[in-house]
Parts: C-alpha cells; structure tokens; sequence
C-alpha cells in the first residue's frame, strides 16, 4: 500500500462513520425533509468521493478493491457538479447501504496495511 493509500482510507472510514451518525433513527421522510442533515450527508459523500478519486491515482491496487468505486466517485461528481438533478432518494439509499458496505471495506483494507 502507498504511504497515502492509508491517510485516503483513513478519510473514507471518518466520512462513513459521520454519516452514518448523521442518520442514525432517521426514516427516508425525516432525512429528505431535514436540510441541515441533507447537506451534512452530501458534504460527507464529497469527501468520500474525492479520497476514493485520489486514491484510483496513487494506488489502483488498493482503490480497485473497493466495491463500486466508480459509482461513489459519479455520486460525488453529480454532489459537486450537478446540485439541481440530486436525487434525496438516490442520496439516501447510498448513505443506508453502500456507506456501510464501504466502511466495513475500508477498515479491512485499513487492517491489512
């Protein structure tokens, strides 16, 4: 693993974990009618998306390990570029079940370094 490779993973497990407090007891309703936790949730997936964008650049051996890192690194492009088409459902079923998935990968890759 690159001497980056772990501080990259290290910013994706961080990320996944704030969102996943963020919409610890929500519903789909509560989240996508609460601004604040929306653009909290957002901010997160940009990071995660850019750490992951990075991490493709100075370790593919590592970021190809990651499950659907296209698809998280598209999400962040569509959050970065493309605030009138974000889809609060899309977001929300990322957040719910990819983030954990991609948490649980990053602690693994983590550990192996």
């Amino acid at each position: 693993m690159q001497p980056e490779s772990a501080a990259l993973l290290w910013d994706v497990q961080n990320a996944a974990s704030h969102i996943a407090s963020f919409i610890d007891g929500l519903t789909a309703e509560a989240y996508a009618a609460d601004d604040l936790r929306r653009s909290a949730v957002e901010r997160q997936l940009l990071i995660i998306g850019e750490a992951l964008n990075k991490l493709r650049k100075v370790d593919p051996n590592v970021a190809e390990q990651i499950p659907d890192l296209s698809r998280i690194i598209g999400l962040r492009n569509v959050l970065a570029h493309g605030y009138a088409v974000v889809d609060d459902a899309v977001v929300w079923q990322a957040a719910t079940t990819r983030v954990p998935e991609l948490l649980g990968s990053a602690r693994s890759l983590l550990a192996a370094s």
